[in-house]
């Protein structure tokens, strides 16, 4: 294999693990900073030794024993840590010797329970909310600051920023590497609900990438959701997320063909919708209603899944009723993506005529210049009305835009299309 092969292998590898890595590392030094650096540092003889030795059987056990041995030699030189160093690296080297080779020593249950853990700590209320969020997002999801600016649709440079100032201060509130309870639970779960939401979304919809899915992260934001959902039985919210994550995650099999390309929701053959993830989701959602606390955004966007879970085929799609939810949801939530989402479905109901002003109002606004699908829905409106050749502007500006490449190609062709079926060349 060829030396830039093997590296991108690794490196790949360690995206997937690097969650569970930091918050296996933090559970052990009580450190977020130092913890991601002791990860960062593992990549690097795992860049050294696996591409010439071959890849352990369990990548994330390896790199969180290096980072252990690493921060065994931290602790160490640095004389000013000796208490911490007896306190924690005691532990740390009573699994294994210094002579020893590498052993797969984390539980994986041990590490996804610091990972629960880990999301609280970033949590804490000594941040503020956007903070909270970015860092979470980056230690616990694994997503690049570049995934998170375009998650939020702001600069990278103020994300960076956010993460650094985070560290800073949890590591300054000496915040405790635990499950809080009671009252403090409740005061981060909002934030951790927040997270888990945008980790499935980057997972149904990958930001950059050659894939446009990321199951492995819908899976695990499911499976924490599910985990605080017995935590907090009685926060109709919690069981909001399931139902909403139960339910996108039924399409996952249908969302794209054979060779990775996406498949559009009123494309997909709703055959291959998983039902066992339905059945879960309407579970959910009747036990969020049946709390009877005033429906918030993750159970409302949950109900809007459902009418098209509901739907055998698109054209049976409760269209008022989308429209209504998205209603709903935009008063108690102000964000431009919801008036886009409730414009998509104006135009279904009402036509694309009665959705383009709604979507014309928004591009006025600017708050989603930098957003693609903003440009690749007037582009379906401008299509669905036969205005080809506006259309086909919209898609290319959209292609701009994109940074996921399976996306990119979909909107490519789409521009072609309407390019083909518009005015012919002079």
């Amino acid at each position: 294999m060829p030396a830039t092969d093997s590296t991108a292998a690794v490196e790949a590898v360690f995206r997937i693990e690097f969650p569970r890595v930091v918050a296996s590392l933090t559970h052990a030094v009580g450190d977020i900073g130092l913890a991601e650096e002791l990860a960062q540092d593992a990549l690097v003889d795992a860049l050294r030794q696996w591409p010439r030795d071959g890849a352990p059987k369990n990548p994330g056990a390896w790199l969180t024993t290096v980072g252990k041995r690493k921060a065994v030699d931290r602790f160490r030189r640095d004389r000013s840590l000796a208490v911490k160093y007896a306190e924690v690296g005691r532990t740390l080297e009573q699994s294994f010797d210094a002579g020893d080779a590498i052993v797969v020593d984390p539980a994986p249950e041990e590490i996804e329970d610091d990972r629960l853990r880990l999301i609280f700590v970033a949590c804490h209320p000594v941040l503020a909310l956007p903070a909270r969020v970015a860092l979470t997002l980056r230690l616990v999801g694994g997503l690049t600051v570049t995934e998170i600016a375009r998650a939020y649709v702001v600069p990278e440079a103020t994300i960076a920023q956010r993460i650094v100032r985070a560290k800073k201060a949890i590591a300054r509130a000496g915040v405790p590497f635990e499950v809080p309870v009671g009252q403090d639970r409740a005061g981060r779960l909002e934030a951790v609900l927040e997270v888990l939401y945008l980790i499935y979304n980057e997972g149904y919809s990958a930001t950059t990438g050659e894939a446009w899915l990321r199951p492995e992260l819908c899976a695990e934001a499911l499976r924490l959701g599910r985990i605080l959902a017995a935590l907090d039985p009685d926060d109709a919210e919690v069981h909001g997320l399931v139902a909403l994550m139960e339910f996108q995650s039924s399409r996952l099999r249908a969302r794209t063909d054979p060779s990775g390309a996406p498949i559009l929701l009123l494309e997909q053959d709703r055959r291959r919708w998983d039902r066992l993830h339905i059945a879960r989701g309407e579970s959910a959602l009747a036990r969020a209603e049946a709390l009877g606390q005033p429906r918030g955004p993750y159970t409302l966007q949950a109900a809007i899944a459902a009418c098209h879970a509901c739907a055998l085929r698109p054209e049976e799609t409760d269209w008022a009723q989308v429209v209504a939810l998205y209603g709903e949801l935009a008063a108690r939530v102000s964000s431009p993506i919801v008036e886009l989402n409730r414009a998509v479905a104006i135009s279904y109901l009402s036509g694309p005529a009665a959705a383009l002003p709604y979507v014309d109002l928004l591009v006025g606004t600017g708050a989603l210049e930098r957003y693609h699908l903003l440009y690749s829905v007037r582009g379906d409106l401008l299509e669905r009305l036969g205005r080809h050749d506006e259309a086909a502007a919209e898609f290319e500006h959209a292609v701009v835009l994109a940074t996921n490449e399976p996306e990119r190609a979909l909107l490519e062709e789409r521009a072609a299309a309407s390019r083909a079926q518009g005015s012919p060349i002079e």
